[in-house]
């Protein structure tokens, strides 16, 4: 299992980063070498473990001397070109910031409209995503931007599993249906979804029953103490010990779908 990489999506609001946060912490307290990487516009997976925001690590998107370095562009300049695949291998451990047992990595993501790939800044991040995803030997936790705009850049082509947050509501069902649609779409084979803030059993029956071919790895409760520790902007992983282990569940049957696919793979190949 050492070097999985999930990504972790959906709507805005439905608990993405809570399910990062956690996961990688259990996963580092496994004894597993662990990068956790913030790749949403709205970075606060830093203060999901915690860390006050004067001493989480400013995005790398943000960073626009080392990206016109890297990418070999003029900073102001219209229509240039630039490099597709810009060197990045050496920024993961030149920027992260190590948190506990674990490594933090924060990139942010484009907000302006209209700045996709064909940019600099998409190309540096593309190129920052691919390399860890696809080089790097850590456990790799992406907390991806919310709804479907991001995988629209295939930027997590080669990861092993792709899970989505649901909470109960049908605009969260729908785009995680199609942030599901895409992952397959990019050749994602393994896709599974966590229901989020539930108030009663039904609420998950419904879930389960609207989602398309994708498959419930477990549910979460409405957390009053998370929401809490939210506000004092406490680590999430010491909330609530219900959640933690709702999420360790989960954790272990994504495990289990992704060295099921993997075996899968081999055995056709």
């Amino acid at each position: 299992m050492q070097g999985v990489k999930i990504a972790i999506g959906g709507k805005g609001g439905v608990g993405k980063t809570t399910v990062c946060a956690v996961w990688a912490q259990l996963f580092a307290e496994g004894g597993f070498d662990v990068l956790a990487i913030d790749a949403d516009p709205n970075t606060n997976l830093a203060l999901a473990f915690g860390i006050p925001s004067q001493q989480s690590p400013e995005p790398l998107i943000k960073l626009k001397e080392l990206i016109t370095e890297r990418t070999g562009t003029a900073k102001e300049a219209v229509g240039a070109y630039f490099k597709l695949n810009p060197k990045v291998s050496d920024l993961p451990e030149k920027y992260w910031l190590e948190v506990g047992k674990l490594k933090l990595l924060v990139l942010g993501a484009i907000t302006r409209a209209g700045a996709g790939c064909a940019c600099p800044e998409g190309a540096f991040l593309k190129a920052l995503l691919t390399h860890t995803i696809l080089q790097r030997q850590e456990v790799v936790l992406v907390d991806l931007a919310a709804g479907v705009e991001f995988m629209g850049r295939a930027s997590v082509q080669g990861i092993d599993a792709l899970v989505v947050v649901v909470e109960p509501g049908g605009r969260s069902i729908e785009t995680a249906n199609n942030i599901a649609k895409m992952a397959k779409e990019l050749g994602i084979g393994c896709v599974g979804a966590i229901a989020n803030k539930i108030t009663e059993p039904a609420q998950t029956d419904v879930i389960e029953s609207q989602l398309d071919d994708v498959v419930l790895l477990g549910t979460l409760k409405y957390s009053r103490s998370l929401q809490e520790a939210d506000l004092r902007r406490a680590p999430v992983f010491g909330a609530d010990a219900e959640l933690v282990e709702q999420l360790k569940q989960a954790k272990n049957q994504l495990i289990d779908l992704v060295f099921s696919n993997v075996k899968n793979r081999q055995l056709t190949t």
